[in-house]
Order: C-alpha cells, then structure tokens, then sequence
C-alpha cells in the first residue's frame, strides 16, 4: 500500500477515533466546553464515570498515531510543491497537527488528573473541591490553548494544498473557515478558564470543519495524489 493512502486511511480512522471517543465522553454525562458547571459537579462526574474516562483516554494514543501518519502524508504529498515555490506553509500545517498531539496529550492528562483526584475520597467532605478546581481549570486553558494548533494546521495545509492545487476550492474555504473559527476561540479562551468559554461554540463549530476537512484530505489521498497534482510537482 502507497504511503499517501495508508495516511488517508489513517485521517479517516483519527476522525472516527474522535468521534467516537467524544460521543462516549458525552453519553457518559461529562460537560462540553460550551457547558457552564460546578466544580461540585465536575468532581461528581469524574468520579463516577471514571472508567468511561479512562477507557476513552486510552484511545488516545492510537488516535494521536493516526494523526500523524495522517500529517506525514499531506505533508510527503506538498513538500517538494512548496520547495519548488519557496512556500513554507506545509511545515506550518506539519508543525500544528504535532503541536496538537502535543498539547491535547495535556488536556487528557489534566482530565485523568481529575479523575484521580476526584475519586480519592468521594462524596464526603474531604474532597478536595480546590484541586478539583485547580486541575480543570489547567484542563480548560490547555484545551482552549490546544485550538490555535488545530488552526494553525487548518490554515498551512489548506493554503498548501490550493496552491498545490491537491484541494478544491469549498474544501480549502471549509479549512479556512474552521482555522479562523477555532483561533478566535483561543484567544478568548483564558475567560473560560474558570469556566465556559463565551465563544466556545464557535470553537465547536471549527472543531467539526476540521473534521470534514481531515476527511476531505484524507479521500484525496485515497484518490491517489498523482493524479490530482502532476503539473504542480512536476513544474517550477
């Protein structure tokens, strides 16, 4: 199997991986970032649900895997265009996908960490209601912060790939879109830190292009890049 479509193959698996992992985390009754809840509640959760936790956290690292198959892909399909360009935007899409693997390894760490502390001595008054607090609001301003890198690869890639001409022009605007989405919600997430977000949705929103995006990606890359970009590899 060619490279660029086992990486095809590899975005596909990493969407299904998040998706999954996030419709359990949900169905579990843990909180979405645009919710607004207790630090009472929190430590509740975590410490009841804390096998669905850690049964999805130990998805992670094969979806982090995933992902950068998933990179190392575009990045091997764009390189020798941006090169021959003098571009360095497919590094800067490179650069956010690692980041991201990076970053949300911290937000699922933070998670555990809640868990851990929440479920130390539950429902009684010794529970440490401040560490609670403390760790989740670490795991929101990583979670929040981790946007910019999901941005940052949106916007590298997408203008790469047009350049390159391996993507459409809806599917360049779908990555676009979503980079703007998503870094607006890092920037204001040190308000949510303690809470929610007041742009989390907007973050949401960007979450889900990056979604369809990836699967764009990833069924050019199935395709076959060759046939999508010859001219473009091949001419100064």
């Amino acid at each position: 199997m060619r490279f660029t479509r086992l990486a095809g193959l590899s975005g596909i698996g990493f969407v299904l991986l998040l998706l999954g992992g996030n419709l359990a985390l949900v169905s579990a009754g843990f909180p979405t970032p645009s919710d607004a809840v207790g630090f009472d509640e929190i430590a509740r959760l975590h410490a009841g649900a804390s096998d669905a936790l850690r049964l999805t956290s130990a998805l992670l690292p094969t979806a982090w895997l995933l992902a950068t198959i998933f990179a190392a892909g575009v990045f091997a399909a764009l390189w020798r265009h941006d090169r021959i360009r003098g571009d360095g935007w497919a590094v800067v899409g490179l650069a956010g996908i690692l980041m991201q693997c990076v970053a949300f390894a911290g937000v699922g760490a933070a998670r555990l960490a809640v868990a851990t502390t929440a479920t130390h001595d539950p429902g009684t008054a010794s529970q440490d209601l401040g560490a609670v607090a403390g760790l989740w609001g670490l795991h929101n301003a990583l979670f929040g912060f981790n946007q910019i890198f999901l941005a940052t690869a949106l916007l590298g890639l997408s203008v790469s790939g047009r350049r390159a001409g391996l993507v459409s022009r809806w599917h360049a605007a779908v990555g676009l879109l979503g980079a703007a989405l998503l870094f607006l919600a890092a920037t204001t997430s040190p308000y949510g830190a303690d809470g929610a977000n007041p742009l989390a949705l907007f973050g949401l929103v960007g979450w889900l292009l990056w979604l369809v995006w990836i699967v764009g990606y990833s069924v050019v890359l199935i395709r076959g890049v060759e046939e999508e970009v010859p001219s473009a590899l091949t001419t100064p």
